[in-house]
């Protein structure tokens, strides 16, 4: 009989004193292989490696492309790659990145779900934004378990209030108490498999990478009048219940929140753009106005002047609205 032998862990933001106590706490000897997200750094892979092998008895490694799935061992996601679970062996998706990262937590989550169903243990830890939840909702609709940081013990609640309001979490505890509740859930007998979804092994095909179609996206989401941050290609909302999710032709993806905060970014950078310009348009009007003056041009002085003043208004304006918060 299968247990819930398939642990994955994503977390972000104040997530790695968490995965310090877990695997300070995991014996060396547990009967289910470890997997971990984190957004990191270009060199950020090899380091958490270390730092998380060094924490605790299991055997802690950088995940490499076709390596096979052992238990009592633990697998980071390097960086610029998706980590990805494929019966028994890894995979490194170089498929676009979700919510402006890659590694991201989702697709290890759904991988995970679409190999190994109600085998999976899947956990969020602290993190900024919600990376993590759809994943999570994935591993529940396909019959795992879920766990979740209690959010008053993260140094960042978003992501695992997030993942609290995507599914019904079944377990949620502070970092000290994760380890003996993952050595707990993996002594459980697992259930049958259920239908996975084809919507899950859909977005797991693009996360391995490494573009997506317009004919793929089609077959889970419905353009919609937004763009991509990343390639400034035509979004589709996704038809998948636990969040609002986008994703544009080449398939980079972002939940509601990620492109909120992509396209207030994106206005604050057009403001400050927008006010260097008027600045600067200003600055050349009044030395053309001076520079008219002294040649005797009058007509030329008022027309430099006049225009000086209407940008200067304009860069007034648009700085009022952004010291305002209104842009």
């Amino acid at each position: 009989m299968s247990t819930r032998d398939i642990i994955t862990i994503g977390g972000s933001t104040g997530a790695l004193d968490a995965l310090k106590c877990i695997f300070a706490n995991l014996p060396a000897g547990l009967q289910a292989a470890v997997f971990v997200v984190m957004h990191i750094a270009s060199d950020g892979g090899d380091m958490l490696a270390d730092i998380l092998d060094a924490a605790g008895p299991m055997a802690v490694k950088m995940a490499a492309e076709g390596d096979i799935i052992e238990n009592g061992r633990a697998y980071i996601a390097p960086a610029g790659r998706h980590l990805l679970v494929d019966k028994g062996t890894i995979r490194l998706g170089q498929g676009p990145r979700e919510n402006m990262v890659r590694p991201a937590v989702d697709p290890l989550f759904r991988s995970a779900a679409l190999s190994y169903g109600p085998r999976v243990i899947g956990m969020v830890l602290s993190g900024m934004l919600d990376d993590g939840a759809a994943g999570l909702a994935a591993v529940k609709r396909c019959g795992g378990l879920t766990v979740v940081q209690d959010p008053a013990d993260a140094q960042a609640d978003e992501m695992p209030l997030k993942a609290l309001d995507a599914c019904a979490v079944d377990y949620r505890a502070a970092a000290s108490k994760l380890a003996q509740t993952l050595v707990q859930l993996t002594n459980q007998p697992a259930p049958p498999p259920l239908p996975v979804p084809g919507d899950i092994a859909l977005e797991v095909q693009i996360a391995a990478g490494p573009l997506s179609t317009t004919e793929m996206i089609a077959q889970i989401a419905t353009p919609v009048a937004l763009s991509c941050p990343s390639c400034s290609g035509v979004l589709s909302e996704i038809a998948e219940p636990s969040r609002l999710r986008f994703r544009c032709q080449i398939g980079h993806a972002y939940t509601a929140d990620a492109l909120d905060k992509e396209q207030e970014a994106a206005i604050a950078e057009a403001v400050g753009v927008a006010l260097r310009v008027l600045e600067e348009r200003h600055t050349l009007l009044t030395k053309m106005a001076a520079d008219a003056k002294r040649r005797g041009h009058n007509r030329s002085v008022q027309q430099f002047e006049e225009k000086a003043a209407d940008y200067r208004r304009r860069a007034d304006t648009i700085r009022k609205a952004a010291i305002d918060g209104m842009v």
